[in-house]
């Protein structure tokens, strides 16, 4: 299944990488609407979340971009998008996004981890794809609301080194050291006991693994 959705990711990006996602001032629906959403969640504070490309919303964009390295020009073209997590060229399956989602989230939450325990944190994202009580899709997984600390405290906003990417990479293309696990928690620093009650897997550098 994993290798069928990689290919499915490729062939896409291949195929759809001459076709540009582009929202601005004066656009207006649910692309809009979804930008808007995840810049007031952050704090950039867009305006109403009501689809509508307006001032407020062009100056939050251009203060996300300012933060993410990006040219401040207030269009949300596909650079732009995919550092919000939202999908470009129309597609949401575009392989690029994911690889940079799944790198920033890597980022976030495997800084300091080794290399394989990077790739691990990648691979529970796509398990959860895979599996019926996440969403289905990788941007669906990672901004499900409170399911990663990376999202939560802002930390998938920083840069992601050249490691995170490929980790993202070898991830997408079928490694994954967890075997098949879903969740993960540091013990020295969980405070949920839920997560201490699920089978344990393996344990890779500081994360426990489990199902």
């Amino acid at each position: 299944m994993r290798k069928f959705i990689t290919l499915l990711l490729v062939f896409s990006f291949i195929f759809q990488s001459n076709v540009f996602a582009l929202s601005k001032r004066g656009s207006r629906g649910t692309e809009v609407r979804n930008i808007q959403s995840r810049l007031s969640k952050w704090g950039y504070n867009p305006g109403a979340v009501d689809g509508i490309y307006g001032a407020k919303t062009e100056a939050a964009v251009k203060r996300f971009q300012r933060k993410n390295g990006l040219t401040p020009d207030g269009i949300a073209g596909p650079a732009t998008l995919a550092k919000i997590g939202l999908p470009t060229g129309g597609s949401s399956s575009s392989y690029q996004s994911n690889v940079n989602l799944l790198a920033r989230v890597i980022s976030g939450e495997a800084r300091g981890e080794s290399y394989t325990g990077m790739v691990a944190i990648a691979a529970v994202v796509l398990n959860r794809v895979d599996h019926s009580s996440f969403p289905g899709t990788i941007a669906g997984v990672i901004y499900q609301p409170g399911a990663f600390t990376a999202v939560t405290d802002g930390q998938i906003h920083v840069a992601p080194s050249q490691a995170c990417y490929n980790a993202a990479r070898d991830a997408l293309n079928g490694w994954d050291p967890t075997y098949g696990a879903i969740y993960y928690y540091n013990p020295a620093t969980a405070t949920n006991s839920w997560i201490r009650t699920r089978r344990v897997i393996t344990t890779i550098g500081r994360h426990v693994f489990c199902a």
